[in-house]
């Protein structure tokens, strides 16, 4: 099996809901994002998707999140923009998008920081 994989980031704020401790509060972080797409075969130029169309893609769906406060965002609403929610968020909505004949989106991994990060796959 291939796997291919992108690394960006958004920088935005959040607090956590129903969560004691200081991340309850208003604060932001500069999260890194990657991106995991795994297939079995190749296309007719080697690849299972393109770096630069999957970077493109991914930033389209960063933009509705960067430099925002997340409890704003309808996606949000009703639940707490966790790095956990974060990571569900932008699987689901690459999903469409970054699938073809030759891949399936196979994770989205969000880092809060250098050593915490929240992984969502279906």
């Amino acid at each position: 099996m291939y796997r291919v994989k992108i690394v960006t980031q958004f920088s935005a704020a959040h607090s956590l809901k129903n969560y004691r401790g200081k991340c309850e509060s208003l604060h932001g972080h500069n999260w890194k994002v990657e991106v995991i797409l795994a297939g079995e075969e190749t296309d007719s130029s080697g690849m299972i998707m393109d770096f630069a169309r999957l970077k493109k893609i991914t930033n389209e769906v960063l933009e509705k999140l960067d430099h925002k406060y997340l409890n704003d965002l309808e996606c949000f609403s009703g639940i707490s923009p966790s790095s956990e929610e974060i990571s569900k968020y932008i699987f689901k909505k690459l999903k469409k998008n970054a699938e073809n004949q030759h891949c399936r989106l196979d994770e989205v991994r969000v880092w809060e920081t250098d050593s915490s990060c929240a992984m969502y796959r279906e």
